[in-house]
């Protein structure tokens, strides 16, 4: 009985080992909540107003080493839906002067779609914007359009993003 209660314990480790884990992310107080896999670097946090996290999405391929896939939510305080649309058009303001702006196809009011360059190399962006608890939520995704990594990283990528947008909801 022993060796088989082992032979279970081991296999439900190499189970949880081979699982993806996640870190939970608090920002805002605790009023905006999300997660990220382990393996997602934070390579910035910021505390005030606004609050920024950044985490680099680590690309696998030779294309990592001149370009940065990045993934960060920015909470601001804002009063009120006004000052949210103020939010939202100022960043997009900012946004179409970037480098060889290209909009793309935007999903909705407040999901914009765009390439730009940075660095000579073009990136393709997705933001999104939430109004919630007075506060402008952006999540910008940052991948480069051409990486050696492949169409399942790129995938990859784009399904992380899409979890932490479900989660800013």
């Amino acid at each position: 009985m022993s060796f088989l209660r082992n032979l279970v314990f081991a296999a439900s480790g190499l189970v949880l080992a081979g699982a993806v884990h996640a870190s939970d992310i608090s920002m805002a107080g605790g009023s905006v909540n999300f997660s990220t896999p382990d393996q997602w670097v934070g390579i910035m946090e910021t505390q005030g107003d606004p609050e920024v996290r950044v985490f680099q999405v680590p690309d696998p391929s030779p294309t990592a080493s001149s370009s940065l896939a990045r993934i960060s939510v920015t909470v601001k305080q804002v009063g009120d839906l006004a000052a949210f649309q103020a939010y939202v058009s100022g960043a997009m303001s900012k946004a179409r002067s970037l480098t060889g702006y290209q909009p793309g196809a935007s999903q909705g009011a407040d999901n914009f779609v765009y390439t730009a360059q940075e660095n000579g190399a073009r990136y393709d962006y997705s933001e999104r914007y939430w109004f919630k608890d007075n506060h402008a939520i952006q999540l910008r995704c940052v991948r480069p359009s051409q990486s050696q990594a492949g169409t399942s990283w790129k995938a990859a990528f784009d399904k992380g993003c899409d979890a932490i947008a479900a989660r800013l909801k």
